[in-house]
């Protein structure tokens, strides 16, 4: 039980701003464990979407502090950016297992308000795909 916590945690940490990764856990508890690869996969996706959630609000967080000196976004660039992104960006969700820049498309999400039933779906998507392709390599 406690490594399914830990993975849970890891997926979760993973996805937030801050360093870390899952894999390496998952790939252990795929090889080394008697755990159903559907539970790992079900546990590591919803940690992991969990995650990208507080990225989310996060951003919706930044967007209320926009105009200030030390956030350089205007809030006519919010309103601007915001319908184009509604229109094309909402699909980049599914990049968000992506290194480096999938955090930051999550965060972008909630500063353009994005729909929250269809962020959930796509990153979800995006992070079930993911998490599938690394429990098939072991």
């Amino acid at each position: 039980m406690l490594e399914l916590s830990s993975l849970l945690l890891s997926a979760f940490l993973a996805a937030t701003i801050l360093p870390g990764g899952s894999e390496i856990i998952l790939a252990k508890l795929v090889l080394f464990n008697d755990y159903s690869n559907s539970l790992l996969l079900s546990i590591a996706t919803i940690g992991n979407v969990f995650g990208s959630l507080i990225n989310y609000i996060l951003g919706l967080y930044l967007a209320k502090l926009q105009g200030k000196k030390f956030i350089p976004i205007t809030k006519q660039q919010i309103k601007k950016y915001s319908k184009i992104y509604q229109k094309y960006g909402i699909y980049s969700l599914l990049f968000a297992f992506l290194p480096i820049i999938g955090d930051p498309l999550t965060i972008i999400a909630g500063i353009f308000r994005a729909n929250i039933w269809l962020f959930l779906l796509f990153v979800t998507i995006g992070k079930f795909i993911r998490y599938v392709l690394i429990i098939s390599i072991f």
